[in-house]
Formats: C-alpha cells, structure tokens, sequence
C-alpha cells in the first residue's frame, strides 16, 4: 500500500467510525506511530480532518456529507445529551422549528408530550417522531425530498417557512467556525437554514464538537446569530469560551 493509499484508508476509516486513533490506525495499516501522525497533517492540511490529541476526527467537506442513516449510528450518546440539554431550553415557546438531522430529530424526541406546542420542520424523520403526539401540532415543509437526509428544500419550503413568526428555531449545521460561522454543503439547504433564522426570534445551535472548526461550502448564519450553543465536552473549555465571547451562551454536556 502506497501513501496516498493509506491516507485514503485513514480518511474512509475516520468517515466510518466517527473518530481515529494514531495507535489503531499504526496497528491496522502497519507502519510506525510517526508515518501516521504525518499522514493526519497532511490530512489536516488539506481541510479532510481535525487533530486531537492521540488521533483525528473528519470534516466535513463541500465534496462530503454523510446521511442521515450514516448519523444515527454516530456519537449517539453525545447527540442524547445535546439534545436533552437543548430541549431544557424550550421555556415558554409555543411555536419551534426543528432542523433537519440526526441530534435535532432527537432534540424532537425530547419535546414534552403534555403541552401544546407547533413544530415547524422540514424534516420527515421529526415529523414522523412527534406525529402521534396528541397535543403537538406539526407542520411539515413542502418540497423537493433529499434522499440523503430525508428533508425538503428548494423554494417551496423557504417560500412556506417565510410566512412564519417562529419563537424558537433548534438548528444544526454541518461546520461551525468563529471564522466562518455555519456552513453546509448543499446551497438549497443553506437557504431552508438561512430562512429559519429569519423567521424565529430565538436560535439554538445543536451538535456534537466535531462541527467546530468545519467550514462547508454554503454559509447560512453567524456565531452571533445564536443565543445559545448546544455540545458536548469533547469542546474545550478554552474552545467554548472564545465562541461564548461572540455572543451565545455555549453548554457543554
């Protein structure tokens, strides 16, 4: 196996399990703990992984997303925590929209069931979670299906989603930076995103702490846009601090 062979071994490897370590990935491929951690900074140059100490997780890219299938098997108990915590948040809201995505259908999950609450979503998942709960009503977006994420997009749903006054909007994205703020790969997407911002008057990020740092192709909002910040302690403190300085309370859990 030649360099670049191994490297897109490590890459498929990272995709795949959510996360790799120098040690494993020195065992499984055979080379020396030095050849892989070069292997991860040129991967890590190239925008393809984050460092961490002792391994990488990837990055998602402009050219990869993963599915919504692929994201249920991922970092579940994080997701859990993130969205017990998010959904704590509810307060008072009498009308939510819930973004596409694994974490967020499970912050729908979380929803209680014994007060009247609208959910706006673009997400079948979400929709089918809450559908037989007696007092929430769910309003589903119109649109183009993304097999991917099983979500609708395209103008029909933003055009929908424009005509709302929204109390609470829990949002995911697939890259968050202090830099570039949230990002996605697919621009029919971001708009869907970029809408949901407009129409709520508060906004919740929801994701595991591999989104921070990743940069996508399409941005749909800033840091600052949010008024808090759902993750996992697998950001550093220091981490959630500099987000917490451009505006949002950030909860590590």
């Amino acid at each position: 196996m030649d360099t670049d062979e191994r490297r897109r071994g490590i890459l498929d490897t990272a995709r795949r399990d959510g996360s790799v370590e120098v040690n494993a990935l020195a065992a499984l491929f055979e080379v020396a703990k030095e050849t892989v951690r070069r292997d991860l900074h040129v991967l890590e140059e190239h925008g393809l992984v984050r460092r961490t100490h002792g391994g990488a997780y990837p990055v998602e890219s402009a050219g990869f997303e993963t599915t919504l299938a692929v994201r249920t098997t991922r970092n579940v108990p994080q997701k859990s925590r993130i969205a017990a915590a998010a959904a704590d948040l509810l307060g008072d809201a009498e009308t939510v929209f819930v973004d596409e995505g694994f974490t967020p259908q499970l912050v729908a999950e979380a929803f209680p069931r014994d007060r009247p609450l609208t959910v706006v979503t673009a997400s079948l998942a979400v929709a089918t979670v809450l559908a037989d709960a007696e007092k929430i009503s769910v309003l589903l977006l119109g649109g183009r299906v993304r097999g991917s994420t099983m979500a609708t997009v395209d103008h029909w749903a933003s055009k929908m989603l424009a005509g709302f006054v929204i109390d609470l909007a829990y949002v995911g994205a697939n890259g968050i930076s202090r830099e570039y703020g949230l990002t996605t790969p697919d621009p029919a997407v971001s708009e869907v995103k970029a809408q949901a911002m407009r129409s709520s008057r508060r906004r919740v990020f929801v994701g595991i702490h591999s989104k921070f740092g990743a940069v996508s192709f399409c941005r749909f909002a800033g840091v600052g846009d949010f008024e808090t910040i759902v993750t996992d302690a697998g950001l550093s403190s220091a981490e959630a601090q500099r987000y917490s300085l451009m505006g949002p309370q950030v909860i590590r859990v």
